[in-house]
């Protein structure tokens, strides 16, 4: 993985001050080289830091075709990248590198956009057509790597990382409405939180010419209709677990491929479990494994990270987590991931990257995405027992309900609701026939919340409906009209839970900020389309999630980590011990005089929450910690960035 920068201006030169200063701030993704290359008349800029992975002699960027009228640059990993430079070779190109990044400049050559359609892995690029004038900058399908953009004074801004588009000149504010849709937790699939900052949304592409910026779907979720299941031959169940045990092998043996070790991050959970299991299967020499132990046993995964490694003969690398640590490198974190957060998991991440960096790692493979694509979230089975097409007995799902829920209480409060209706969800019934239990459990979490907010921030927005804007957004008619409810539910989290929350704060995020290249196996596009058009029944059996992945993965991990029910990765509530370093980092800030320019919280009311703390069960306690959590977010967003 790489950083990349580009300015597009059609009425004036562009800087290359502005560009070298969006291109440093971004060492961080790229601190093996830096490469840029500015047209003749100054009016295109592309700038790259490098990160080598594959041709590390020759693999510089940007690069150019042989008649220099195309020059890109990429940031990410095409895969089987070796059998396109084959069929480019025959069609007659010559190849500058031996780098999987110059596919795509020959392949927009042949395709022009629809070069994407060949192009499989995680990326985001920037091409300048010379001949036709025009810029191109494309997203992966599922906003693995990031791509941000900004118009601002007659020039086009794009960078991988907000703060890049904050060192060439854009200015660093708020966007209210932005901050206020990721309260509900349905920012918009372009919204970020900083005001005239933008994101290409995941599967999406852009053209930037002197007539403006046209965006573009090109990929998506494509999710059978219920009458197709019932018109067509389906496979077996047993035909589903073979395609899924060889389409996700594949995928993981096309990600070991680099020029630098590979990695494994494990939590002991069954995503990275597998994902450690087929690494094995194709490497000689025994994997690297590194995990992360909480000090608090309810939230410590340890004994089962242990159990997968030594069932696969990996090495092990454990990093303890202690409240201390998840205090000290908060704002650090905060800084990299660019959004709020909502517990201290993103911290783990921080410093698992950390780990592995120090250790001469370059490249890991991660388990995200499973449970987008899977259905792992308990949020998924509480739909699947509400929603499913299927008569249940009312008594018998209210009895799986209650299972649920005392199963599961590590997510109750944020990501399992409590479905109490409200007219707030009117727009989203008369679209779907149905609300999605997490968007209940975010609308739970906003309006728990509302007497913490500042009266002027809620009165700005008091006349705004915010499932309107966000399904403004979704072709509902083409991708959720007669899909499954459970299938629906799992492609509106797609849509901006996903790109937006898990993949930049979690996975890129921090990855980056230790110079560490995520690969997801699970979120390959063949892995993806080929579960997509699995029956839901297959995804969720009963109370048993993932129920497909389990069997496909069986013979690659150990029958505990097969039965056991999905954990979220989350860390312990700073609320659990009042005393320690990680709350009293949330006492000291959020009652500070800068806590006050924070426009969204009315502070006396903070202060009388935190007051009150002590005197709140754990359980009342810890409902609170995912509140704390984001405002204390917020004050390092606003300090570090500047945000007025």
């Amino acid at each position: 993985m790489c950083g990349i920068v580009a300015l597009f201006s059609t009425h004036e030169q562009i800087a290359e001050s502005s560009l070298k200063k969006g291109m440093d701030s971004l060492k961080h993704r790229g601190p093996d080289g830096f490469g840029f290359w500015i047209s003749p008349e100054h009016q295109v800029g592309l700038g790259h830091r490098r990160l080598s992975i594959i041709d590390i002699d020759g693999g510089e960027q940007p690069i150019a075709n042989q008649d220099k009228t195309l020059h890109i640059i990429v940031n990410g990993e095409f895969y089987d990248f070796e059998h396109i430079q084959g069929d480019l070779q025959r069609w007659g190109y010559k190849l500058k590198t031996n780098s999987d990044s110059e596919i795509a400049l020959h392949l927009y050559n042949e395709f022009g956009t629809q070069c994407l359609h060949h192009l499989r892995g995680e990326f985001a690029f920037v091409l300048w057509d010379e001949s036709n004038e025009l810029l191109f900058a494309a997203r992966d399908r599922f906003g693995i790597k990031p791509l941000y953009y900004s118009n601002y004074q007659n020039t086009l801004y794009i960078a991988s990382e907000i703060k890049a588009l904050l060192a060439m000149g854009i200015p660093a504010s708020w966007d209210y409405e932005g901050f206020w849709q990721n309260e509900w937790g349905i920012l918009a699939p372009d919204r970020t939180l900083f005001a005239n900052i933008y994101q290409v949304p995941p599967g999406h592409f852009f053209i930037a010419s002197r007539s403006g910026i046209k965006l573009q779907r090109y990929w998506d979720f494509d999710y059978p209709r219920i009458d197709d299941y019932l018109s067509q031959n389906s496979p077996t169940p047993s035909d589903y677990i073979e395609q899924l045990r060889y389409t996700l092998d594949e995928a993981v043996k096309l990600r070991l491929r680099a020029d630098v070790p590979v990695a494994c991050y494990l939590s002991g959970g069954l995503d990275s479990s597998t994902i450690l299991g087929l690494a094995t299967k194709h490497s000689v020499q025994p994997v690297q494994a590194f995990t992360v132990a909480f000090d608090d046993e309810a939230y410590n995964e340890e004994s089962f990270a242990r159990e997968a490694a030594a069932y696969t003969g990996a090495n092990l690398d454990v990093i303890p987590i202690t409240q201390s640590d998840l205090a000290e490198h908060f704002a650090d974190s905060i800084w990299y991931g660019e959004r709020l957060a909502i517990d201290g998991s993103f911290i783990a991440h921080y410093l698992l990257n950390k780990s592995a960096s120090n250790a001469g790692y370059k490249v890991v493979l991660t388990g995200e995405g499973s449970d987008e694509i899977f259905g792992g979230y308990v949020h998924f089975r509480q739909d699947m027992l509400l929603y499913n097409q299927q008569e249940h007995d009312k008594e018998k799902v209210k009895i799986l309900l209650e299972d649920l829920k005392q199963n599961n209480k590590a997510s109750a409060g944020f990501l399992m609701a409590d479905n109490n209706s409200n007219q707030l969800f009117n727009t989203v019934e008369c679209l779907l026939g149905f609300v999605p239990s997490w968007m209940q459990a975010f609308a739970g979490g906003y309006l728990t919340s509302l007497p913490l907010y500042s009266p002027s921030f809620i009165a700005s927005f008091a006349q705004k409906n915010v499932y309107r804007i966000f399904f403004n957004q979704i072709d509902v008619q083409g991708q959720l009209f007669n899909r499954e409810p459970v299938h629906q539910s799992l492609y509106l989290w797609c849509k901006t839970l996903l790109p937006s929350h898990i993949l930049r704060i979690l996975a890129d995020g921090m990855e980056m900020a230790h110079s560490i290249e995520g690969r997801l196996s699970f979120l390959d596009h063949k892995v993806v389309e080929l579960v997509c058009n699995m029956p839901v029944a297959l995804k969720i059996r009963g109370l048993t999630e993932k129920y497909i992945l389990r069997e496909a993965a069986k013979p690659f991990i150990t029958e505990t980590i097969y039965k056991r029910p999905k954990h979220p990765f989350i860390s312990p509530p700073s609320t659990f011990k009042l005393n320690e370093p990680l709350q009293e980092l949330v006492q000291d800030t959020l009652r500070s005089s800068l806590m006050s320019s924070v426009p969204f919280y009315n502070q006396a009311a903070v202060i009388h929450l935190l007051d009150q703390l002590p005197k709140m069960d754990e359980s009342k306690r810890s409902s609170l910690d995912v509140v704390l959590m984001k405002m204390l977010s917020a004050y390092f967003l606003q300090e570090r960035f500047g945000l007025v």
